[in-house]
């Protein structure tokens, strides 16, 4: 059985894209890359160094400058892979509320998204990894092996997404998670830069009416060929 090398898993907020990418690239023994990590080790450094999160020039002169790298997890204590910024660890760092509140802003940077393109294909044209995102197929790695297009519907996703934090603990309102989870969707999908859409050869499963783990053996027979 030859497996494809890059897996690319692209698709809209909350449609189980993360789940799928981690359980994949462990199955297979490959890397598991969220690309929002990235944007987020960016975030970390812009605050970290003092910079204006709306100084749009000198946060992407740091994502040209400053090589971030990610690799398999060297601790055991829940991280799905390592981020390291300069030889520091910056793992957990970029997961910090201030990072949070401002990764948006940056990540809507043309500038960044082209820097930070460039730092995720390095790492993935090295293969054996499962690289997660929303423009993975499209623009970062349109070589990819294989090319996963992860949907769901709005209303599935928001209750999810509502459960998710209701199981937490935590407070929510159904119909506040469903209005935004509509407005993201508009937003990645109309951007002029890497909007949000199935690559032409990408294989789209729709998770409406499957668990996370039907969605994961379709996507692993996906890997063996069958």
């Amino acid at each position: 059985m030859t497996l494809p090398s890059i897996v690319a898993i692209d698709g809209p907020a909350a449609s189980g894209k993360s789940t799928l990418g981690f359980r994949l690239a462990e199955s297979l023994g490959y890397l598991y890359f969220d690309t929002g990590l990235m944007y987020r080790a960016v975030t970390w450094l812009a605050l970290n160094r003092g910079i204006n999160i709306q100084d749009a020039a000198s946060v992407t002169r740091l994502a040209e400058d400053v090589p971030i790298e990610v690799a398999p997890p060297s601790l055991e204590d829940g991280r799905p892979c390592d981020v390291v910024v300069d030889g520091h660890d910056i793992t957990w760092d970029i997961r910090k509320p201030e990072v949070e509140s401002n990764v948006s802003a940056v990540s809507a940077y043309p500038g960044v998204r082209k820097a930070l393109t460039l730092q995720q294909r390095r790492i993935g044209l090295r293969g054996r990894v499962v690289m997660v995102g929303r423009d993975i197929g499209t623009v970062v790695l349109p070589e990819a092996d294989l090319k996963i297009y992860l949907d769901a519907s709005p209303e599935e996703r928001a209750r999810r997404r509502y459960d998710e934090i209701i199981n937490r603990g935590g407070k929510a309102s159904y119909d506040d998670i469903l209005s935004k989870m509509i407005e993201r969707d508009r937003i990645d999908s109309t951007r002029a830069i890497a909007p949000l859409k199935p690559a032409a050869d990408a294989i789209i499963l729709d998770s409406d009416r499957l668990d996370a783990d039907a969605v994961f053996e379709k996507a692993y027979d996906l890997c063996a060929g069958q």
